[in-house]
Order: C-alpha cells, then sequence, then structure tokens
C-alpha cells in the first residue's frame, strides 16, 4: 500500500506527498499532460523535442544540470504518446533546489536561440540514429500509420517526419510550451522523508504565482473500426526477415487491459512461454519471438514479433503465430498457467514499489490516469482476471480481420 497526501494549488497544480522515512534521498516528479497525440499531422515531434529544450536552461537558471549536481541529485525524463515526465532525485537536504529548478522551467523557459538549435539538431541526430540508420529502426514509422488512420496515434514520439524538427520555427515551440506547459496541465509529486505542511509550504512558495494555462478541450480524432486485415512488405538492409504483427487493444483505463496485459506474458514472457517454445524452439522458425502491448491511453497496440530464420517463410511463421493466438480463443488457459503470470506481474508491481522514484512516477501516473489511488489497486485487477475472462478477451482481440501484418524482408546478397 502506497499512502499519500493530496492537494491542489489555486492555479491548478495538482500536488501528492508520499512519505517513506527509510531513505536520506527524495524524489520530485513532474507528471506534463501532453504527449505526441497532442501534435498536429504537419508538426510531429514537438512533444519530445521539448523534453530536450526543457533541460536547455530557463530565465534564471542558465544551466539546469550544474545547481543539480551540486545538490548531489540526478534528473532526466522520458516523452511518449500521452505525457511527458521529468524526474530528479537529491538529498532531503537539498530538496528546495528541486521546487527551484522545476518551478522556473515551468514559469520561464530560456527559449534562446541558441539551445533551440542544439537542441534541434540533438533530435534529429536520434532520429537518424536510432530510425533511419539502425536495422530494424524504421519498423514503428511503418507499422503505426498501417494500423491507425486517423488517431495521433498514426506517428512516433520522434516525429512523423524529420523535416518537422527541421523547421520549427522559434514561434512555434513558443506556442506549444504555452499551451501545454502550464500548472494546471501537470502533476507534482514528491516522496521521501517530508511532511506534507513543508511541502504544501515549498509548493506555494515556487509553483503558487505561476498563472494557469487556457482551458483546454482534448478531442482527438476517433480511429473508425478497422474491418479488413492490412499488411505492408518492406525490403530493408537487415541481417534477418522479420514479422510483425499487430492488433488495437483496449484503452488503459478499460478494465480489459489487465487480461490483454496477461495474454501477453502467456504467448512470451519466458522460456516456457507458449510462442517460445512453440516456434522457437519445437518448430525452430524463428531465432527470437515477443509478444507485449504498449498500453497507451486512447488505446494501444498489441504487437507480436520475431526474426526468421533463412529458408523459413513469412506463410509459416504467420500460420504457426495465428494457431497459438486461436487456441487462446478456443480453449481456456489452465489455472496454474495463468496463476505463473500474474505472479510475474504481482512481483513487477512489488519492484515498482521498491524506490522512491518509483513510487513518486506510479502515483504521478494513475493521478494521470483519474486517481492516484489506482496505483494501489492494480494487484486485485490483475488477479481478479479468471481463464473465463481471458478467453473472451482473446476471442474480441485476435480477429482476423483487425490484424495487421508487416513483413520486414532482408534484401538478398547478390
Amino acid at each position: 500500500m502506497v499512502s499519500f497526501d493530496r492537494f491542489t494549488l489555486d492555479n491548478g497544480l495538482t500536488v501528492l506527498v508520499h512519505h517513506d522515512h527509510t531513505t536520506p534521498m527524495v524524489a520530485v516528479n513532474i507528471l506534463y499532460k501532453v504527449g505526441s497525440r497532442d501534435e498536429t499531422p504537419d508538426k510531429t515531434g514537438f512533444a519530445h523535442l521539448f523534453e530536450h529544450l526543457m533541460f536547455g536552461g530557463s530565465v534564471n537558471i542558465p544551466q539546469f544540470d550544474e545547481p543539480l549536481q551540486k545538490a548531489g541529485g540526478q534528473n532526466n525524463a522520458f516523452t511518449n504518446n500521452d505525457f511527458t515526465n521529468y524526474y530528479i532525485t537529491l538529498p532531503k537536504t537539498s530538496l528546495e533546489t528541486a521546487f527551484w529548478l522545476e518551478s522556473d522551467r515551468m514559469l520561464s523557459l530560456a527559449f534562446s536561440p541558441k539551445s533551440l538549435e542544439v537542441q534541434r539538431q540533438v533530435v534529429i541526430e536520434e532520429f537518424k540514429q536510432s530510425y533511419l540508420n539502425q536495422p530494424y529502426g524504421d519498423v514503428y514509422l511503418l507499422l503505426k500509420p498501417l494500423v491507425y488512420k486517423k488517431h495521433p496515434y498514426r506517428w512516433n514520439t520522434i516525429g512523423k517526419d524529420i523535416l518537422h524538427i527541421e523547421k520549427a520555427t522559434m514561434e512555434d515551440v513558443k506556442a506549444f510550451y504555452k499551451k501545454y506547459y502550464n500548472p494546471d496541465n501537470a502533476i507534482l509529486c514528491v516522496a521521501g522523508d517530508v511532511k506534507t505542511s513543508d511541502i504544501k509550504a515549498l509548493a506555494e512558495k515556487w509553483f503558487g504565482e505561476i498563472p494557469s494555462g487556457e482551458k483546454m478541450k482534448r478531442q482527438y480524432p476517433q480511429e473508425p473500426e478497422q474491418t479488413e486485415a492490412r499488411s505492408l512488405t518492406v525490403e530493408r538492409n537487415v541481417p534477418q526477415d522479420a514479422l510483425y504483427l499487430a492488433w488495437r487493444m483496449p484503452k488503459r483505463t478499460d478494465p480489459d487491459y489487465y487480461a490483454v496485459d496477461l495474454i501477453s506474458d502467456i504467448l512470451s514472457n519466458g522460456n516456457s512461454s507458449r510462442l517460445f517454445q512453440k516456434l522457437v524452439k519445437e518448430e525452430q522458425l524463428l531465432s527470437e519471438v515477443n509478444a507485449f502491448i504498449t498500453g497507451d491511453l486512447d488505446g494501444g497496440l498489441f504487437l507480436v514479433s520475431g526474426k526468421l530464420f533463412p529458408q523459413v517463410s513469412f506463410e509459416e511463421v504467420e500460420k504457426s503465430v495465428m494457431q497459438e493466438l486461436y487456441r487462446l480463443k478456443e480453449k481456456e488457459i489452465p489455472e496454474g498457467e495463468l496463476q505463473k503470470v500474474k505472479n510475474k506481474a504481482e512481483a513487477a508491481l512489488v519492484f515498482s514499489e521498491i524506490s522512491v522514484l518509483g513510487k513518486a512516477m506510479g502515483l504521478s501516473y494513475y493521478e494521470m490516469l483519474g486517481d492516484a489511488n489506482l496505483f494501489n489497486r492494480e494487484k486485485e485487477r490483475y488477479l481478479s482476471v479468471t481463464p473465463e475472462i481471458m478467453q473472451k478477451t482473446a476471442a474480441a482481440l485476435f480477429g482476423s480481420d483487425k490484424k495487421n501484418t508487416l513483413y520486414y524482408k532482408a534484401k538478398k546478397k547478390s
């Protein structure tokens, strides 16, 4: 049980406080409710660009990392489809440094032409290295627009086109910041050996005078129901053929999310999992196989991927994978097999609650989902999934008319 206090400042900033008296370190996590789904189709990659820009200095603090390092702290951030998360861990004695740093960049990012140019080049280089020049790097640049036709999940967090970042103007960047980087679009969580009254005083002191943003109406284009299977074949300079199968899955807040997550574990979590046993060990069609979910707010992806051995055809692999998926639809999973993956899910949840940073990030995330206390209910939600629910969920998930297939071919050497 992760206990916490919650209060909201007049400007709309939600603040969560978790008390952990076992450590001298404190975690300060700030989650902004802005991800790549908040971008427009002609200006993508901005949420991720901002993750970099936020370290480029604010009006009163030219170097973000310098004072933090002097205070014995560390920090980092990440961006995804739905939100951007910044986190700091530092000794309790230096806690106010984190409030000073985070409030200054929320109130007044520096926006120097130099900072924009430096971070633009960093992101462009990342785009090239991780997505364009790396083997299999463009898989999701190809797969996402195959699955999504309307929703902004159809582009990657890095962006749809490298040109969008190359052409981003100072005006574009400032407008994005003004719209999303506001106290009423953020959740601040502090976890460690702290008192709620002290955190309240610090929050008021450093964030209280930052004005709220304009009221936002979030309306994302709704993805139409998929009614026929789709496929794409590409040829690339890679060592092995690879197969990618994708289905749209329920929203993160949907009760069926937990069954879908457990289905992915039944299929490929560990060497005793079904896909590994059949396609890697018995039939020796694949050198590796994975089934996993993205778990996005508006309905993510259920993915199965595998690298093919030479002389193995896509048809053989796809047929074998689909047989395993149909098995889930036709026959209930034995209770013992289900319990095994539930135990793994429970262990992962327990592990996420060990560190103060894990708790600060978890509470912020579940608060974004609707209530930080959902963090404490995850275990029971996984444990309440029955074989019958698993079978019913698999039947709804793996419709043949809802399948998206990417045949990723290795170029034949001449």
